[in-house]
């Protein structure tokens, strides 16, 4: 089984890379291949609804210039996805938001009945909302969502520095448990048990 990380980030080993990369050690952990695939910081265009994937009914999208239909290729062979964004204005990445639209509609079989989940990085405020814009996609894909012991968050500014929010790190560190937990009960794993619970270590800003 293999889960496909989207690092919706311009900045290839920042924060959301950071993220991220917890996520994937945990997974290897329970067996669970991943790899990590970054946008880039070429231009990715928007959805201009001409219809022509569904009237070539490849699953590709017509336009070929940008990475969306080498995501959807990869996809292809992936079992999951979790897509990562940081905050611009409230908002997940330009970038980002193109591609989850064109990848999803173009794409949308490889997609379909596969666990999703989201995680937004921010330097202090907007994640939640990147957080809900990435999920909605996935909830029209009737795409199982992957949650966790709080919403998947984690913090920093400078590159890396998230990895020094704790919280957020057990944070992914449990959404990948949980991942892959539904993708071995999806893929007809006999064991019940429930993923195994580190115990809670909340973190709070202000000391």
């Amino acid at each position: 089984m293999k889960v496909l990380l989207i690092n919706g980030s311009p900045r290839k080993e920042g924060n959301t890379y950071t993220a991220l990369t917890e996520i994937s050690k945990q997974l290897s952990i329970h067996g669970i291949e991943s790899t990590i695939l970054w946008i880039g910081k070429k231009p990715v265009r928007g959805c201009i609804a001409c219809n022509k994937c569904k009237e070539n009914g490849n699953g590709q999208c017509v336009f070929s210039d940008d990475i969306t239909n080498s995501v959807i290729e990869s996809m292809s062979h992936c079992d999951g996805v979790i897509i990562g964004s940081p905050v611009y204005y409230g908002q997940p990445s330009g970038q980002l938001l193109c591609l989850q639209q064109r990848m999803l509609y173009a794409g949308g079989a490889y997609f379909i009945g596969k666990p999703a989940a989201a995680v937004a990085v921010c330097r202090r405020g907007g994640a939640s909302a990147v957080y809900q814009t990435i999920l909605m996609p996935f909830q029209m894909m009737n795409m199982p969502i992957v949650t966790s012991q709080y919403w998947n968050l984690a913090y920093g500014r400078g590159e890396g520095e998230a990895a020094q929010d704790i919280e957020g790190m057990q944070t992914m560190r449990t959404l990948a448990n949980n991942m892959a937990w539904m993708l071995k009960k999806l893929n007809n794993n006999n064991s019940s048990d429930l993923p195994e619970r580190e115990a809670w270590t909340p973190m709070n800003f202000i000391r």
